[in-house]
């Protein structure tokens, strides 16, 4: 029988300070209806200067382990735009820190696209028969990057992490990976970026180091890139949109997903989201909106459930699975 990835352990850590539109009113030049309205954020959790994204992706990480009631781990993957360092990658400290030193590990950039990548990367490492189970990290302390005086950034962007863990097994089992959908486009990488610089001190960033997006620009490739992506990897399986019990989008904006959900005739309730509590989690966004979902009896053992991103580079990605019957360990 043909070797399959299976989704089989869930967890999540977020940074205990929460930041509401309220608190940002009173600092920029915006209002909470303003937020709402054009982003679907009321608050977002943020790190302070002692936080890293290993260490949130480290809770994470051993949260997902435990879901799993797994131990040993053949491989780490952390899907970040931030890791602690340039040089060298987050994940082997990660590992390390897990106790599994001698493990494959290493980072992954594709910033919100980033979880979506890290699967079909995982999936190759475990069909191929080089792993037997693989630990992917999906984990951003973004508010570090943005500029404190920018309202639109500052609205939308949140810290978290979110890991699983998958295994080699069975294409008929819940938790199954059925089909993957990736691309990119890095004709219009100045869209959404952030200049390179070491970690320090906001006082001392100048301006021109912050993230910088387009957000008019990027709206229309966001909608465009995860609806046909989410037509392409459900043609792989022979699904119909109405096919898909529950559609996971990437956290990017209220009005992105919502978009993205009419044009594949996707019934509101059939969405996944978590955007109004955590705001965008870049890497960490789907498997937070995951968690969500698991928490508030939105995804059933068996479900088909659709995952689909869209981030900087441009890149853009999709997956389709079983949903499986796993406990959720979060925050």
């Amino acid at each position: 029988m043909t070797r399959a990835t299976v989704l089989s352990g869930l967890g999540t850590s977020l940074p205990d300070s929460v930041i509401t539109n309220a608190q940002l009113a009173e600092a920029l030049d915006t209002t909470d209806d303003w937020i709402l309205s054009r982003t679907g954020i009321q608050t977002r959790h943020v790190v302070d200067a002692s936080v890293t994204t290993g260490k949130l992706g480290l809770k994470a990480a051993a949260r997902a382990l435990s879901s799993a009631g797994i131990k040993q781990i053949d491989a780490v993957i952390l899907a970040t735009a931030t890791p602690d360092f340039a040089c060298p990658a987050t994940a082997p400290q990660i590992a390390s820190r897990l106790g599994l030193t001698g493990a494959v590990a290493f980072d992954l950039s594709a910033v919100c696209s980033g979880f979506i990548y890290g699967l079909s990367v995982a999936s190759g490492l475990i069909t191929s028969g080089i792993v037997n189970n693989v630990l992917l990290i999906g984990a951003d302390t973004f508010s570090q990057t943005l500029d404190p005086q920018d309202r639109t950034t500052r609205a939308i962007f949140g810290d978290g992490a979110g890991a699983v863990v998958l295994r080699a097994g069975e294409i008929s089992e819940p938790g199954a990976l059925l089909a993957f959908d990736l691309g990119s486009d890095g004709s219009q990488a100045d869209l959404l970026f952030t200049p390179n610089m070491p970690r320090i001190a906001k006082e001392n960033m100048p301006e021109s180091y912050y993230f910088h997006m387009n957000g008019k620009a990027v709206f229309s490739q966001a909608v465009t890139h995860m609806t046909n992506s989410v037509k392409r990897v459900i043609g792989k399986i022979g699904w119909n949109s109405s096919d898909i019990h529950r559609l996971v989008p990437h956290q990017a904006n209220i009005r992105i997903m919502a978009a993205v959900a009419d044009q594949l005739d996707v019934e509101p309730d059939r969405v996944v989201s978590n955007i109004s509590e955590v705001g965008n989690t870049v890497a960490a966004s789907i498997p937070l909106a995951l968690s969500h979902g698991v928490k508030h009896g939105q995804l059933h053992a068996g479900d088909n459930v659709v995952l689909t991103a869209f981030g900087a580079g441009l890149t853009w990605g999709s997956v389709a699975l079983r949903w499986p019957d796993i406990s959720n360990s979060s925050r």
